[in-house]
């Protein structure tokens, strides 16, 4: 009888143990934190962020007071508030006491600049929380649903896009805009010094801003929804709204991103073009746009007061368009290798 010959178990061969790959999501937040340009662009405008919430309180804490011959005994708390009028200060250069001079009716250029700051990045703000409320919703439930319901909403999207924007701010504010002095300048944060009609331009604003977020919103969700993950689901009997939050809605983030940070662009540039036209901020407040027009009329003999505020609003700008840039070379897979 032969030996029975036994085979040694056969061990499970070992495992290789590698490190999970990273998610798109990280993958993406990686390049993008490689873009330079974008990244400091990213900083420059934190850095306009905090010195317009922050740099007002603190700027009316430093300096002594000093004997004005029309005032008396001026604190700093005084002369560096945007809305104080010293007229023996016209048109004053870069000094200890003013840091970036005065206008034509001595108020300080550093301190307007930063208010006016305040002002555009507010409105903007302000006027893209609606646009993406409306742009989001509208365009996610046109592309998920699709059918009578995506011809309805598609076809009043287009209704809307095909107002031309700036003229509709335009009327609105011309129309609008006297009742807004007289029946909002009580109202604290918002009608004082001449802020009143910054809430007719932020409606009209936002009213034609939501349409182009949502035809780059449908467009995606009309992809999406046709994905395996998605099909998925719905086999599994998820509800929709289900499927909108959990399936959709994180596969649009970098699109909605994206296409915030241009119109945050668009919408600055817009309040300040309807409050250089005379038609938001009035004086006394303090805008760029406002500014820009006051410095018009001493640009010859004092080109800083209108220079001030055009370079700002024109870094805020490129700032904005350099991150929407470096958001899309991150998160679009078709821009990583270009």
């Amino acid at each position: 009888m032969s030996a029975e010959i036994t085979r040694p178990a056969e061990q499970a061969p070992t495992e290789l143990i590698t490190p999970s790959a990273p998610s798109a999501t990280r993958e993406s937040l990686r390049l993008f934190r490689r873009d330079k340009r974008a990244m400091v662009s990213l900083c420059l405008l934190l850095f306009f962020v905090l010195v317009a919430l922050f740099g007002p309180p603190i700027y009316q804490h430093i300096g002594a007071p000093y004997q004005s011959a029309l005032n008396g005994v001026v604190p700093a708390a005084q002369y560096h508030n945007p809305y104080h009028q010293e007229l023996e200060n016209q048109d004053q250069f870069i000094s200890a006491q003013y840091w970036l001079g005065t206008d034509d009716l001595g108020r300080d250029l550093l301190a307007r600049l930063m208010q006016g700051m305040l002002i555009s990045l507010t409105v903007a703000l302000m006027v893209e929380l609606i646009v993406l409320g409306l742009g989001v919703t509208i365009g996610v439930i046109a592309g998920y649903y699709g059918g009578w319901v995506d011809y309805i909403l598609a076809r009043f999207i287009d209704f809307i896009f095909a107002f031309p924007s700036f003229l509709f701010v335009l009327l609105l504010a011309s129309i609008f805009g006297p009742w807004a002095d007289t029946h909002l300048q009580n109202i604290p944060l918002i009608g004082s010094n001449g802020d009143a009609r910054l809430v007719i331009v932020s409606l009209a604003l936002a009213v034609t801003g939501w349409p182009l977020m949502a035809r780059y919103v449908r467009g995606q969700a009309l992809q999406i929804k046709e994905q395996p993950f998605v099909e998925a689901a719905r086999v599994c009997g998820t509800r929709n709204a289900r499927i909108i939050m959990r399936h959709i809605l994180p596969h649009l983030l970098h699109i909605i991103v994206l296409t915030a940070t241009l119109d945050l662009g668009a919408i600055i540039v817009g309040e300040a073009g309807i409050s250089l036209l005379g038609l938001g901020v009035q004086p006394p407040g303090s805008s760029l746009g406002l500014m820009i027009v006051e410095g018009s009329n001493v640009i010859d003999t004092h080109p800083w007061v209108a220079l001030l505020p055009a370079l700002t609003l024109t870094t805020i700008i490129l700032a904005l368009s350099y991150v929407g840039d470096g958001i899309q070379k991150a998160f679009d897979p078709r821009q990583q290798n270009t």
